[in-house]
């Protein structure tokens, strides 16, 4: 891979996180405050994501894997997804914005598994090169938060000018994938069929019991890792200072300034803790890497629990920060770990099972629960809503998260993998 084709590689992936990046963490509170939506139908927009996780395989399997070059559909879905993206950005209530957003979602989801077919296909040895690539879809994430922050587009109401900007770097990503390296499809004389395609065949893998007990325990820590990804913005725009346990009514609400900016640091951590987990997994083995990981999902819902914006805004930031034990330490590893258990012959297949296990089951339940749960806990004064009961919302996946963490402990048995450095 030489270095013209790196650098385009490296914006493509710049670009293809930048525009999720845009809007995704911010859809919560741009929903309450711009259409008056409820908690429910902030989960049900969430759940796109996992729908497009589900349909994901079809539009790959059946469609840039077998007819089109890849560069070729990862641009036209991208000019599409800027114009549905347009729509979202003037939508005028939920029930117009919805569609455009479950449609977008569908199309979206396929084309983080075209980026990387695209780099791989680049590669002389991914293990050490697409690191190094896949590095700027963090960079990308990262930027379109603190350019949220440096506008101040939360705190000044006009959330809808995310979805404009991503709108403009999703059709500039689409005219630049017409300059990516040509990667035909490899599929030409197969005819896949619907197991192969959705990794439906990789469920040999689940006779393994040690995996069996990975592959359901990844789809449990999934729901509560929803809570995360549904309602964190919205919380910390949101987080109360102090309750009168005296009175019936919670103190205006004071959020926390740049919470979108903030929350980069988790992306930031993210890309940190990349670079320890094979020493990690190496010297201490798969299990407790997992179960690592899983601690930090329920130790960062109690950190929010009891967090607020005065003297224990630190327990919000550390919360934040922990994302990169979250998310390296158990999904990053436990696609390594799957790689590891399939093989050559079952490798693809059993990471398209993975993904559409957590990113599409269990996320999809996730979203559900967080939404009923949210509402639950609505704060109103003189009939009107003002916030959250947020230390009780992030008390149930904490608990749901320290659950699962020790149904794993007692049910898996470590196992020894090597990582390359």
């Amino acid at each position: 891979m030489n270095g013209p084709i790196k650098s385009k590689l490296s914006i493509m992936m710049f670009l293809e996180f930048f525009i999720w990046g845009c809007w995704f963490v911010t859809m919560g509170f741009f929903l309450s405050q711009a259409f008056s939506a409820s908690d429910g139908n902030i989960g049900l927009a969430y759940s796109t994501q996992s729908w497009g996780a589900i349909i994901s395989p079809f539009i790959i399997g059946l469609i840039a894997d077998r007819y089109f070059n890849a560069e070729k559909v990862l641009a036209i879905i991208h000019i599409i997804g800027g114009g549905l993206l347009f729509m979202c950005s003037i939508a005028v209530g939920f029930s117009t914005f919805y569609p455009y957003i479950l449609i977008y979602m569908i199309l979206y989801m396929p084309t983080l598994a075209l980026v990387n077919s695209i780099a791989f296909r680049q590669m002389e040895d991914p293990s050490k090169q697409f690191p190094k690539v896949r590095v700027w879809g963090t960079i990308g994430w990262i930027v379109a938060g603190l350019v949220i922050s440096f506008y101040a587009w939360e705190s000044k109401s006009i959330l809808e000018y995310t979805f404009y900007l991503a709108s403009i770097a999703s059709i500039l990503l689409g005219i630049f994938s017409f300059l990516l390296p040509k990667t035909p499809p490899k599929a030409k004389s197969t005819n896949p069929s619907i197991s192969e395609i959705l990794g439906l065949d990789a469920l040999i893998l689940l006779k393994d019991t040690r995996y069996l007990v990975f592959f359901i325990s990844s789809i449990l820590i999934c729901i509560p890792l929803a809570f995360y990804y549904q309602d964190a913005n919205m919380f910390l725009n949101e987080i109360q200072i102090a309750k009168t346990l005296e009175q019936s009514s919670i103190l205006p609400s004071i959020g926390m300034a740049n919470a979108a900016g903030i929350m980069t640091l988790g992306q930031v951590s993210e890309a940190l803790f990349i670079l320890l987990l094979p020493l990690f997994l190496n010297k201490y083995g798969i299990k407790k890497t997992l179960i690592v990981g899983m601690l930090a999902w329920s130790l960062r819902y109690v950190l929010f629990a009891f967090g607020d914006t005065g003297s224990n805004i630190w327990m919000l930031i550390f919360g934040i920060v922990l994302h990169g034990i979250c998310y390296d330490f158990f999904f990053v590893s436990g696609q390594i770990y799957t790689d590891f258990k399939a093989g050559e012959k079952y490798k693809s297949s059993a990471q398209g099972l993975i993904a559409l296990a957590t990113y599409g089951v269990g996320m999809l339940i996730g979203f559900k629960m967080a939404g009923i749960i949210t509402s639950k806990y609505v704060v109103k004064e003189m009939g009107e809503m003002i916030g959250h009961d947020w230390k009780e919302i992030w008390t149930y996946p904490a608990i749901f998260a320290a659950v699962v963490l020790v149904i794993f402990i007692l049910t898996f048995k470590n196992e020894k993998i090597i990582v390359k450095k």
